[in-house]
């Protein structure tokens, strides 16, 4: 198979490994960096964080992320897909809309509205990431649902199918590259954005930032500006394999990597050419037979 015989031979060059390693490492073992530190910031003590774990600040940021990110993911696509059907075609300017104004609304200000309804916390974060995620979610996964292609969802009713496994098995596969890449936008600015949270008393990597500034630690600074760079990198590369994997599965990679695909599985060379939203024959039989 193609994707061992890359496993194989790019492994130790990928770099989510590495960049993975260098995250866990100062992650769990900070304390390697103090010698640097002390050289680079004399007469600042102590130049490494301690009123709380590094580990259990990521494990809170990962949760108010992966919260309002499920959150944002459930609604925005049950939205997308509402707008994209006859009886929600009216509603979709209304629903571009509220998303945009929860996407130009800024974090803290949600913030500030949320503390007094909310209290102080983790949901007023989830609250304000919920809302500035949610626009690029609605966005691509409207334009992922409505590119699927009128001759495939023709061909799916033609053989039986209801509108419900049409939407399961046909347009949301297809659109999946298409929806993932919003997710990863979203996501990706969530990781970042959640740092403000620390300014309402949620624990998060950006607690020993604003630590930092108030107490003038500038290692406290560096080192969860570095570590919160870090986790949005490393999500990233992950994301990105992703959609690649997604891409191969539904013939919409590029050129090269269904050729290099199609030769594994046909022994021949395939002949290099642009195919989008097509499924290859030979994924197209499999799929064929999946749906009868």
């Amino acid at each position: 198979m193609v994707l061992v015989r890359r496993m194989k031979g790019g492994i130790f060059v990928s770099p989510i490994l590495w960049v993975g390693l260098l995250f866990g490492t100062l992650l769990f073992r900070t304390d390697v960096l103090r010698p640097a530190f002390q050289w680079a910031f004399p007469g600042v003590e102590p130049v490494i964080y301690q009123r709380s774990t590094f580990p259990a600040l990521f494990l809170s940021h990962f949760t108010l992320v992966a919260v309002s990110s499920l959150a944002a993911i459930s609604v925005g696509v049950s939205l997308a897909v509402f707008v994209t059907r006859p009886i929600g075609r009216d509603f979709r300017s209304m629903v571009n809309a509220l998303a945009t104004v929860g996407q130009t609304l800024p974090p803290a200000a949600v913030l500030a509205i949320a503390v007094p309804a909310v209290g102080f916390g983790p949901r007023p974060t989830m609250l304000a990431l919920f809302l500035y995620g949610l626009l690029p979610i609605v966005e691509n996964a409207i334009v992922g649902l409505e590119g699927v292609p009128r001759g495939v969802c023709e061909a799916a009713a033609g053989l039986g199918l209801s509108p419900w496994h049409q939407l399961r098995d046909v347009e949301l596969p297809l659109a999946a590259p298409v929806i993932l890449s919003g997710i990863r936008v979203s996501v990706t600015i969530a990781i970042g954005t959640a740092t403000i949270g620390s300014t309402v008393g949620a624990l998060t990597l950006g607690t020993p930032i604003f630590n930092g500034l108030v107490a003038n630690k500038l290692p406290f600074v560096v080192e969860g500006a570095v570590l919160v760079a870090l986790f949005a990198i490393v999500t990233d590369l992950c994301f990105a394999t992703l959609d690649r994997w997604l891409r191969r599965g539904t013939g919409q990679g590029s050129a090269k990597e269904i050729d290099e695909d199609a030769e594994d599985e046909d022994g021949d060379a395939a002949p290099k050419q642009k195919r989008q939203n097509v499924l290859r024959p030979g994924r197209a039989r499999r799929y064929g037979r999946k749906i009868g």
